[in-house]
């Protein structure tokens, strides 16, 4: 998958995973996986981007004596994935169109 659509889906994939529950970098990373292939070295400059735009915040919690870093989804993260999902049927339009629609249909 071409660096830069795989970039713009997996922030959306991020929120996605934020909107069910808080979560740690570990966990996103199990749950998101399942979709499109993400490591922590993208993870984390991804979280720290949608952090500085005020999309996720993050809290530290103590878990087996060891603080854990949890991320959760802000109002303008939740705003965030809706414009996603308005434009969603729009980009599978053009998606089956690359793929070999009718151009006509």
């Amino acid at each position: 998958m071409d660096a830069q659509l795989r970039k713009g889906l997996l922030e959306y994939c991020v929120l996605t995973a934020l909107s069910f529950e808080d979560s740690y970098g570990y966990q996103i990373i199990k749950d998101v996986s399942e979709y499109i292939d993400i490591s922590e070295s993208t993870l984390y400059p991804i979280l720290r981007r949608l952090e500085s735009d005020d999309k996720v915040n993050s809290y530290n919690t103590e878990y087996n004596n060891r603080i854990r870093k949890y991320y959760s989804i802000t109002p303008k993260g939740r705003e965030a994935l809706a414009g996603f999902q308005e434009d969603k049927e729009k980009l599978i339009k053009v998606l089956e169109f690359i793929g070999g629609g009718d151009i006509h249909g």
